[in-house]
Order: structure tokens, then sequence, then C-alpha cells
């Protein structure tokens, strides 16, 4: 199963590589060569098919958890000042994903989502300190009455260019459940409550709406 936004650039993709297939049949007469070529456009379309597969995920739905947004691994668990929508001390967990990762996003929450911002930018390698603040990004924050509010941000990379939120305010959405993509990218950030008890480390591999990231 291929998530939507890669339905157009997986059939343009599958249209030029039958192309080049045709002419280089037709044109690459020396047999090595000619098999080394069309190895490689296969790889390619399967490298394109693999990025944007959207594989079918089972959420253990609970508002006492917040599930991993993401697959990937955890690469910052620290206190930090959020200053965009709570201006005050959060939990920050952020997850890095590689380019053989899934790159939908899921809503960590169940709840009503209460802010969706989109800010354009850089594209810093993920794991710059500042890409939270300076890259590509899109904000989101959902809120249940049992854990509270959750922020989490999708942020671009060096080799994403698109970032896909589905997000907006006053939605009611189901904690797993699709809210986006990046496309060729790269990281999300979460903001926690405090109180919260965080239950991944450091380097940990984590897959999105089924691992809990923390709870209450």
């Amino acid at each position: 199963m291929f998530h939507k936004e890669g339905h157009k650039i997986i059939v343009v993709t599958l249209i030029i590589i039958v192309a080049l297939f045709l002419i280089v049949d037709t044109f690459v007469l020396i047999p090595w060569l000619n098999m080394a070529i069309m190895v490689g456009l296969l790889l390619f379309l399967l490298l394109i098919l693999q990025f944007f597969r959207n594989p079918k995920r089972q959420t253990s739905y609970n508002d006492h958890h917040v599930v991993s947004p993401v697959d990937g691994k955890v690469v910052v668990i620290e206190e930090v000042m959020e200053t965009e929508f709570f201006k005050e001390k959060r939990l920050q967990v952020s997850i890095f994903m590689s380019p053989i990762n899934v790159h939908v996003t899921r809503y960590p929450i169940a709840g009503k989502v209460l802010y969706s911002k989109y800010h354009p930018g850089k594209y810093l390698v993920a794991w710059h300190p500042k890409a939270s603040e300076e890259n590509e990004r899109t904000t989101v924050v959902v809120e249940n009455e049992v854990f509270g509010s959750v922020l989490y941000r999708q942020i671009a990379g060096a080799l994403a260019k698109r970032i896909v939120n589905y997000a907006k305010p006053n939605m009611q959405v189901n904690q797993g459940s699709d809210s986006g993509f990046i496309k060729f990218g790269s990281r999300v950030d979460l903001f926690l409550p405090l109180d919260a008890k965080i239950n991944v480390k450091l380097n940990q591999k984590v897959r999105g709406a089924e691992s809990i990231i923390a709870e209450k």
C-alpha cells in the first residue's frame, strides 16, 4: 500500500523507467552494460516505491499514552523552552527518519487540534541544533482531557522539499491516524508536559502509531 502523496510521483517514475528500458534495449548493444543500466533503473524504482509505502499499523488507543508520530530513531530527549505556542518549558523528544524509514506522520494522541501552522525556512541537515527553529516545518498542537496538550513539529531536512500537513484547527483527530507526510526527509519533534513519563531511550528505534513515547 502506498501513500496518496506518492501516487503521482510513482506513476511518472514508472512511465520514465519503462521508456528508458525501451531506449536502452534498443540502443545499448553491449550486453553487460545493457544489464547494468536496467538493474540500476529497477533499483531506482524500488527506492521510490519503498519510500512512499504506507503500512497499516495497529494502534492501541489510550488517552494516557503518546504514540510515536513517525518511524525512526530517538535522537533527543531533553527539557527545553518551547517558544512558539506554549512559551514554557517542555520535554522534547526528537525522532530522526532515514531515507529508508516510512515517512508518514501520524497523530500522537487523539483529541482536538488547537493549532496548526506552516513555516517556510532553510534545509539544514535534520540533526543540526537549529533545524527545529530555522528549517521548513509545520507545528501542530493536539489536546485531550487526559494527557493535555502535545505539540509535534514536522521538520524538513537537507533532502526534504515538501512537508504535507492535514491538521486544521478545531479538527477532532484519532490517535495513530494519518496526519501528513514529509517528502524525502527527515525529523519530527514532540513537546510534552513536564510531568509526562518518557518510555523511550536515546538511539531507540520506534514505529509510528505503535511505539509508546510517553504516558501519564
